[in-house]
């Protein structure tokens, strides 16, 4: 089901984990991984394609929900602002909203507009993970100096980092504990 205002989203009998990052950070090829179903949520190489809120169930007892990305998209301000409204009121007055998955692409130094976001989240008490996407990118030590470079700037604002996960759509890297992870905060 996809939508354009949360009023309109499924009826909320079910917990709802929800994804989100900026554009073009894998979130689409993340979902197709964990869900192991190819094509669920639609890839392009073209940033910006999600303009819904997307929602798919998953085994009859919980939803993922695709949510539009933030930051860079090639569409006009009115567009972008709307789609940020449609954003945080999804993320504000959804009550089964669960968890909010923020991706973030692990070859990039931290952005401020992630870091803001994130902080918007802590300020209005929304649980959220932070997913670091696309590790495959990467050898080990580049991943590991920039992990930690990611922290350090996040320890600057927060005192309990929140729970991280370090994923690749492409070697599957992370899908097991990602799914456990799930599973536990469905089961809450």
């Amino acid at each position: 089901m996809s939508v354009t205002d949360y009023t309109k989203c499924p009826d909320a009998d079910r917990p709802e984990i929800a994804f989100i990052g900026r554009s073009n950070v894998g979130k689409s090829s993340l979902i197709n991984m964990i869900t192991n179903i190819k094509g669920l949520a639609k890839t392009s190489s073209t940033p910006g394609k999600t303009l819904k809120i997307n929602h798919f169930i998953i085994n009859d007892t919980w939803y993922l929900v695709d949510l539009p990305g933030y930051g860079y998209a090639k569409i006009s301000k009115k567009m972008r602002e709307s789609i940020s409204s449609m954003i945080k009121s999804y993320i504000l007055k959804r009550e089964n909203l669960i968890c909010l998955f923020v991706l973030i692409d692990c070859r990039i130094p931290a952005q401020k507009v992630d870091i803001e976001f994130m902080y918007w989240l802590g300020i209005n008490s929304v649980p959220f993970s932070i997913v670091f996407t696309k590790s495959d990118k990467l050898n080990e030590q580049k991943l590991k100096t920039n992990l930690d470079n990611y922290l350090q700037v996040l320890a600057e604002t927060w005192e309990n980092i929140p729970q991280i996960f370090i994923t690749s759509s492409e070697s599957k890297k992370g899908r097991a504990v990602f799914l456990d992870y799930i599973e536990n905060i469905v089961k809450q």
